[in-house]
């Protein structure tokens, strides 16, 4: 799931490097924070929070096909 998000933070900011992606895990559940460069936080949040809710949606959907379940927060810088 880390990598996922990665792969697609990095594919959406102007300053790839700059993604970090942390994880925790508890027992069944995962959860994942994302940092980005500060001038990137509107593109990989979107207008309303749709592309943030779109990341969240594919990996819901990738972690149910492992058994798990994930939740996603966009860390501010």
């Amino acid at each position: 799931m880390k990598a996922l998000t990665e792969f697609i933070a990095q594919s959406l900011v102007e300053h790839p490097q700059q993604v970090a992606v942390s994880q925790y895990r508890s027992g069944n559940r995962l959860r994942l924070e994302l940092k980005v460069a500060k001038d990137d936080m509107g593109r990989v949040i979107g207008k309303s929070g749709r592309v943030a809710n779109a990341i969240r949606i594919l990996l819901r959907v990738a972690a149910e096909r492992e058994g798990q379940q994930v939740t996603l927060d966009v860390v501010e810088p």
